[in-house]
């Protein structure tokens, strides 16, 4: 089981849109695929139509009185499930400290959960928190997307320094541009930049496009209502580019 984290410090730079999007192609492409939303908006949630509660509410999942299995709920799409976000999130921090081991309880829920997924994919809130700490134990690797604009790249740097302080050199960052307009000056120049100087940084760009808006309006993912243009075969690029970095092989 791999498990992807969609992160950034910066809110507003499609890490929903790309956790969905992603997840709903490893479920087209034969993997069998969870999405935990993690975010107390509940945005990953609401683009699957599935209601934005947990049986016996956030609080009792991090106090280990409910097992994962148990709260995931079927999604439209074959092979894609999606475990609710809960407004009782918002709480994360605090529900993690009361645990021993806090930054390790992520990891620890999402275990016994390896027979039943290929991929996991966890929508995160936009912070750097306990619950931060707590995806970098657990994931695999981290998908950071950015807007070329300074402030959102000040957010790569700000990242960087804080795996390095906290022992997590190893865990792999793939920044990736998303909401890119190549009209704009500044967004070729900070692109330009980013390929000279993140050698981990992934080739594919995200457009900013209408289509990848409209999954708000359509609640789905934007494979399951667009079958062609530019967003989808970016989106497709991505995750093929995804799967290589990782060492997935593509299924046939």
């Amino acid at each position: 089981m791999k498990i992807v984290a969609l992160y950034s410090i910066k809110g507003g730079v499609g890490k929903t849109a790309s956790a969905v999007n992603l997840a709903f192609l490893a479920a087209q492409g034969g993997y069998r695929t969870l999405v935990w939303d993690l975010d107390p908006q509940a945005a990953s949630s609401f683009y699957f139509r599935i209601k934005p509660k947990l049986k016996g509410g956030g609080k009792q999942l991090f106090a280990g009185d409910s097992e994962l299995e148990d709260l995931i709920k079927a999604t439209d799409f074959p092979g894609l499930d999606l475990l609710p976000a809960d407004f009782a999130f918002r709480n994360h921090d605090f529900l993690l400290d009361a645990k021993k081991k806090p930054t390790r309880q992520l990891k620890k829920r999402l275990k016994p959960l390896a027979e039943a997924y290929d991929f996991v994919f966890l929508d995160c809130p936009p912070n750097l928190s306990l619950l931060s700490e707590a995806v970098f134990v657990a994931a695999d690797v981290i998908l950071l997307p950015l807007i070329p604009t300074t402030l959102s790249l000040r957010t790569l740097t700000q990242l960087q320094d804080f795996m390095a302080g906290h022992e997590l050199a190893k865990l792999p960052l793939l920044p990736f541009c998303t909401m890119v307009d190549r009209r704009k000056s500044l967004h070729k120049d900070m692109m330009r930049q980013l390929s000279a100087t993140v050698p981990e940084l992934l080739q594919t760009v995200i457009p900013y496009a209408s289509d990848i808006e409209r999954m708000g309006l359509e609640r789905r993912p934007l494979g399951a209502f667009c079958k062609s243009g530019p967003s989808v075969r970016a989106y497709n690029e991505l995750w093929q580019e995804l799967l290589a970095r990782i060492g997935v092989v593509p299924r046939p």
